[in-house]
């Protein structure tokens, strides 16, 4: 008997051999294109963006209104899965410090965590912000702050 979770729909929610498998559920739209000049935090002067949501997830985003407060989970697909030490806020007067310690998206698994305000809604996207990430990275889960 598989024991596999299901969707509502009846469909299995995926097979990963006990891996983890993460599939990508939309896209950030930013005016921000390089990650050298993107601020450390969305509180740090950071744009609003839109969140453009792949169509097969689109009705997740039912009960979703503006103001209310997200946390976007993303892929910081520009980092670097190789470092293990960073001086913080890129600041070489700080002296080494583990990635598990800092906020750097140089890391093993590079999941970048945003608490943003939702602005806009639309049939698959959502104007958020603020938010450092930049234009084409990919997100991997929307949560209510709660």
């Amino acid at each position: 008997m598989d024991k596999r979770p299901k969707s509502r729909k009846g469909g299995s929610l995926g097979k990963t051999g006990g891996r983890a498998q993460l599939t990508p559920i939309g896209v950030i739209r930013s005016v921000l294109k390089e990650q050298s000049k993107a601020p450390k935090q969305g509180s740090e002067g950071a744009p609003d963006v839109w969140l453009e949501v792949r169509p097969v997830v689109a009705q997740a985003l039912d009960g979703l209104k503006a103001g209310d407060e997200l946390i976007i989970l993303t892929w910081l697909h520009r980092a670097r899965r190789d470092i293990l030490k960073v001086h913080p806020r890129s600041d070489p007067s700080r002296p080494l410090t583990g990635v598990f310690a800092t906020r750097s998206p140089d890391r093993p698994n590079p999941i970048g965590l945003h608490q943003v305000t939702v602005r806009e809604l639309g049939r698959s996207r959502l104007r958020i912000g603020p938010i450092e990430a930049i234009d084409g990275t990919p997100v991997i889960d929307i949560k209510p702050v709660i």
